[in-house]
């Protein structure tokens, strides 16, 4: 549709096509040259046709074939609304340039009139490779199959967007063909095999996004001719030789992310020279050494995630100074200069930061396990993961209404802490560190799916001065951010690792597969062993599932709620007592025998001596029944009263032998 034009493609964010779903946008756009179209000069019969047959495929039904070149969509409420538009007249026609079709949830195979007489059929047809595409963007469908090897023909394409299908296969080596592409996003996808030395050739490249794919290592050395990246997001490849890729040369970077790569060794000290970097994420791999004094030359530096690696030596100053989210939880420093009681300073989390000391002079936060810093004096946990608190029958649920951050630690009266790690890279400025439920839900308990706690990479909850022994542990799930409202939204998949006191129990979980839907509760359970007073549970997210649909950012763990209850009979404070308490019970006890003892021994004493005294006087003594008693003072008379004695009265008596 007009000749000698350059069209640009761009289908994203939800499209289904072959059978795609075209959700989000369709646009087949094409320079022109020439005025803008004259209402008064028809189009090309062939394109009317086209125009007809493309409508009747995609079900639009606005489509007026007496003048298409007016056609806008009267639904859409975007700022730029769908519409066909014409241009490049030629003196007797006018020609479609642009076709803009958003948000309509269209059904159908994607037509080949629109895109050089090629159906789609699920997979990238061979013969785009005939088109000279300025940008391809394929965000956000259920496209699978492998990426075509003539792709690398299209010398013209400057931007190739991937991101969030179900493509396979190798990367072609074809691709470094591309000597004007400067961005090229694969992310969301099961792409295998090696990284083809050929990427090395993208001498142009500004943005690499390989985050969630299975691809191999290790980072072939042509990466260090990438001059010109700004962005680099990599993350689970698997196998490779743990060494850093060859970035050296790569100082226009402002992200970097090299995330969970088994990269080993020391951190390279030429990261320092990178003066633009603003996001560095080197999380959950196995660096050891100390932390590069060139670092402190990163002024720009806004966030820096250096979690779950073998790191030493002493914390930088500048560090704690900058006011920034640095995370270093999960090493093993060993400074003489440890925080005395904190885990969070500032926007710097610091949990379990020196895990190789056991000394109690630091933080116990500090220590490997956040250890229990008193008496172990609970048995059973409940959180409400991002909301308030609430009773579910018995169940006394706490709130975890904590906002939350991309480096955070928070503990909660020495009972339960929680521990999250991650950026959302592309939604700094309005980060959902928890989710909030708009809709009804159908369920039992739905108040306790309501809101949930997310992260982009990493968040780790501690129930804290457990009795040990053995646990339920209940995770509650609910996918209340990939909903059904609209049916591009389908094409979302969030998938995270779960482990329990460090054994992976959920690999690739998903969710709303698992419940058989969004906005439905899914219950796991688990047995744990609690033997040193702590018990860990981690979500984890390694770049699997989609982080586009519905919205950007939408990706990483969502927790609901957590319950935790003992398998045995807790031994509390109310049915057993202390040792200072039993010790306390002795020694009363002691102290009163004591006095018992020597009340009888005085009164035995005394009887002794009064007896000895009697006895000296040999005075007549015997036995006297009752009888004789009353008998002797007259039966009491009172003229026989002597007076009256200490207890009774005294009477005189006389005795008859």
């Amino acid at each position: 549709m007009g000749s000698g034009a350059v069209p640009k493609l761009f289908i994203s964010e939800g499209s289904n096509c072959f059978p795609l779903i075209l959700l989000l946008s369709v646009y087949i756009w094409s320079c022109f040259h020439g005025v803008e179209c004259q209402s008064h000069l028809p189009l090309p019969n062939h394109e009317v046709e086209a125009l007809r047959r493309i409508w009747l495929k995609l079900g639009q039904k606005w489509y007026s074939s007496t003048d298409p070149c007016t056609w806008v969509d009267p639904t859409s409420n975007e700022v730029v609304p769908g519409n066909v538009t014409c241009g490049s007249c030629d003196g007797s026609h006018c020609h479609v340039i642009s076709i803009i079709i958003r948000r309509q949830n269209l059904t159908g195979s994607l037509p080949d009139e629109a895109l050089t007489r090629n159906y789609l059929n699920g997979t990238i047809p061979v013969a785009w490779a005939s088109l000279p595409l300025i940008k391809l963007s394929l965000l956000g469908n259920r496209i699978s199959g492998r990426i075509p090897e003539e792709l690398g023909n299209i010398t013209s394409l400057k931007e190739l967007v991937l991101q969030d299908n179900l493509m396979g296969g190798p990367i072609p080596t074809s691709l470094g063909k591309l000597i004007n592409l400067e961005i090229l996003h694969l992310s969301g996808n099961n792409f295998r095999g090696e990284l083809p030395k050929a990427l090395g050739n993208l001498k142009n490249l500004t943005e690499l996004d390989m985050e969630g794919t299975s691809l191999e290592g290790p980072f072939p050395s042509s990466f260090s001719e990438l001059e010109s990246l700004n962005v680099l997001m990599v993350s689970s490849i698997k196998g490779g030789n743990g060494e850093f890729p060859p970035l050296e040369n790569s100082r226009q970077l402002k992200i970097m992310v090299l995330r969970n790569l088994s990269i080993s060794g020391a951190l390279p000290d030429y990261i320092g020279n990178m003066a633009n970097l603003i996001l560095l994420d080197l999380s959950f791999n196995n660096f050891a050494g100390q932390i590069p004094k060139s670092f402190g030359n990163l002024s720009n530096l806004d966030n820096m995630f250096l979690t779950n690696n073998k790191l030493t030596g002493e914390i930088p100053k500048w560090i704690f100074t900058r006011g920034q989210h640095y995370d270093l939880s999960y090493n093993n420093f060993n400074g003489s200069d440890a925080p005395k009681d904190y885990c969070q300073i500032g926007y710097v989390n610091l949990v379990s930061s020196y895990s190789s000391t056991d000394s109690n002079t630091i933080a116990s936060c500090l220590r490997r396990n956040n250890p229990c810093p008193v008496k172990p004096k609970h048995h059973n946990l409940f959180i409400n993961c991002g909301g308030a608190s609430l009773t579910i029958g018995e169940d006394e649920y706490e709130g975890d209404e904590n906002i939350g951050g991309a480096s955070d630690y928070h503990s909660f009266d020495e009972k339960w802490a929680y521990s999250s790690t991650g950026r959302f890279v592309h939604n700094v400025d309005n980060e959902p560190f928890i989710a909030t439920n708009l809709s009804v839900l159908n369920m039992l308990n739905p108040e306790l799916y309501m809101t949930a706690r997310l992260s982009p990479a990493s968040l780790k909850y501690y129930g804290l001065c457990l009795h040990n022994g053995n646990y339920t542990v209940k995770l509650h799930f609910a996918e209340i951010m990939i909903t059904a409202d609209e049916a591009y939204y389908n094409v979302g998949r969030r998938f995270f690792d779960v482990s329990i006191q460090g054994e992976e129990v959920l690999s690739d979980f998903n969710i709303a597969k698992e419940a058989n839907g969004t906005g439905k509760a899914i219950v796991k359970t688990f047995d744990a062993q609690v033997s040193e007073n702590t018990l860990e549970i981690h979500f984890q997210w390694t770049g699997q599932g989609t982080s586009f649909i519905p919205h950007k950012s939408v990706y990483g763990p969502l927790i609901s709620a957590i319950s935790v209850t003992p398998n045995f009979k807790p031994d509390t404070d109310e049915s057993k007592l202390s040792t200072g308490a039993i010790l306390g019970i002795v020694a009363a006890g002691c102290v009163v025998i004591a006095l018992i003892s020597t009340f009888i021994w005085f009164h035995q004493r005394r009887k002794d001596t009064e007896n000895k005294d009697l006895g000296g006087l040999k005075l007549p003594i015997g036995y006297f029944t009752m009888s004789q008693i009353r008998a002797a003072p007259g039966k009491f008379n009172l003229e026989n009263k002597l007076g009256d004695g200490g207890f009774e009265p005294l009477y005189k008596g006389a005795s008859k032998r």
